[in-house]
């Protein structure tokens, strides 16, 4: 399309327009080593950039949370019985002991079947019914589990009576619940004391050895009694005793005389109960017995006995065939 432009003409718009190239050229590589990344016509540049290092520094990060894992706990008081629904207290325990030796209390529950969060590991899980109870040790992971604790008890509900079938007040009764073994000083372990009457007590299934109190003296009953699992066991025992009030009169049906002091002895001679006031009341294990009033400076006595479930008021009178010592 250039073929009518003269040749002088041509050879210098050739000229010209290597000049313009040259020119470009020239500041494109200034345009580089200030920091372009690319020339005019959209090319990459050489660039001059400053070495990297093989690897990224280490950074500190928080660790991440540990997500507990979930677990069923139950009780039955019998291998394959139901599950208890109420009155089982739930502690759940590390498997360190602290500096004391003791372990680390984690979680505790009141009830029934519990469901506990917990971070996975091991556990000393306790489940208390009553004075029974059973301690198993068990494993928590991520994924939801359940455990069952059988505590092989039972229940025992106490009572008694006087002879005659005569029921004993509740106040005046009571009752205390040992282990059968003995020690090497003959003495066993008191797992329970001051139960009352009528009360259900829950114990691990075994025998235990029930002491059965009657008033404040001497009026004791002893029995070995047996607890089997899932069952209620009942027992009634008897009291050969009785109640009495010691009174020291002038005459028969006469008034009681205050400011009296009492003692009274077995057919022994062994002191079981003093007492001072006008009324002495006292509950008394049959047998035979010696009354002493000590009024003043005057001492009187009467012997009584006692007869099973039959109460009765003891006047000592005082007259000189009940004297026994004066300092008058």
């Amino acid at each position: 399309m250039f073929a009518w432009i003269v040749p002088p003409l041509r050879s210098l718009l050739f000229g010209a327009a290597l000049a313009a190239v040259a020119a470009i050229g020239s500041a494109g590589a200034q345009q580089a080593s200030s920091g372009a990344s690319a020339d005019t016509f959209g090319k990459p540049a050489d660039l001059n950039l400053p070495a990297i290092s093989g690897y990224a520094p280490a950074t500190t990060q928080e660790p991440l949370a540990i997500q507990p894992g979930e677990i069923r706990l139950s009780a039955q008081l019998f291998a394959d019985g139901p599950e208890i629904t109420r009155g089982v207290t739930w502690r759940i325990f590390g498997p360190q002991a602290d500096e004391n030796g003791k372990l680390p209390l984690i979680a505790s529950a009141q009830g029934g079947t519990s469901l506990f969060e917990l971070a996975p590991g091991s556990y000393f899980v306790h489940a208390a019914f009553g004075r029974a109870g059973a301690t198993k040790r068990i494993s928590v992971g991520r994924e939801p589990q359940a455990e069952s604790l059988v505590l092989d008890a039972g229940g025992v509900k106490l009572d008694a009576i006087l002879s005659g079938g005569v029921r004993i007040p509740p106040s005046k009764l009571r009752f205390s619940i040992y282990e059968t073994e003995t020690n090497t000083h003959g003495d066993r372990a008191l797992i329970i004391p001051n139960v009352a009457p009528n009360t259900v007590v829950r114990l691990n299934a075994g025998t235990y050895h029930v002491v059965s109190t009657y008033g404040a003296v001497n009026a004791v009953i002893r029995a070995d009694i047996r607890v089997e699992a899932g069952k209620l066991t009942e027992a009634t025992v008897e009291h050969r005793a009785a109640q009495i009030t010691l009174k020291l009169v002038r005459d028969e049906g006469g008034e009681a005389i205050a400011d009296t002091s009492w003692a009274v002895l077995t057919d022994t001679g062994d002191a079981v109960r003093e007492v001072v006031g006008a009324f002495a009341p006292m509950v008394l294990a049959e047998g035979s017995y010696t009354a002493i009033a000590k009024n003043r400076d005057r001492i009187y006595q009467k012997d009584f006995t006692i007869v099973p479930g039959r109460n009765q008021d003891v006047e000592v009178l005082a007259n000189e065939a009940s004297l026994v010592e004066s300092h008058d």
